[in-house]
């Protein structure tokens, strides 16, 4: 890594410490310092607001989180998807920040992933956010990594070694740092 590294920040949609959606988190990771990126958890976790309601006052984390997002040349959004659905903690985080406003959005390049049990990989979800964030103006990368059979899709390491999907998440890697360094 240089002083000119792409940093890539992490968003992951899950606070549970060991889920499925954490452990593709980490995994995703360490393919991104493997590549050359700078790679940052943002734990949703340190950012508490409410359930969005247009009458209350914006809480003073929104924007910390709006400042920690824009520091980032790239996000990856990962997320569990909950009865085909986006989950309401990564829905909540959206429509907070989107108030204040959505240069978080339309000025990193984002990535999206998914992690679940069974073999579908969060398809349901990835489309829910590519088309939530795209609403909002997010350069948005086409391939998206979806792992589906999570309970053998990583190595004793917590690495990712389901196909497609590691080669889907190193084909996205590439794909937004390549689009980090075009816009620079």
């Amino acid at each position: 890594m240089t002083a000119s590294s792409p940093k890539i920040g992490f968003v992951c949609g899950s606070l549970r410490q060991n889920s499925i959606n954490q452990t593709l988190t980490k995994a995703l990771m360490k393919k991104a310092k493997a590549a050359g990126a700078k790679a940052s958890h943002i734990d949703l976790s340190k950012y508490e607001m409410p359930i969005f309601h247009g009458d209350l006052k914006t809480p003073s984390t929104v924007k910390k989180l709006i400042k920690r997002m824009k520091d980032c040349d790239g996000i990856i959004i990962v997320s569990p998807e909950y009865n085909g659905s986006m989950p309401p903690l990564l829905k909540n985080v959206i429509d907070w920040t989107s108030t204040v406003e959505t240069g978080h959005i339309s000025g990193p390049v984002y990535g999206i992933a998914s992690c679940t049990p069974g073999p579908l990989s969060g398809v349901m979800v990835m489309r829910q956010i590519q088309f939530t964030l795209m609403r909002l103006g997010a350069d948005l990368v086409p391939v998206q990594t979806g792992c589906g059979n999570a309970s053998s899709a990583f190595d004793k390491a917590g690495n990712l070694t389901a196909q497609p999907a590691s080669m889907l998440a190193d084909k996205m890697l590439t794909q937004m740092i390549n689009r980090i360094a075009a816009k620079r």
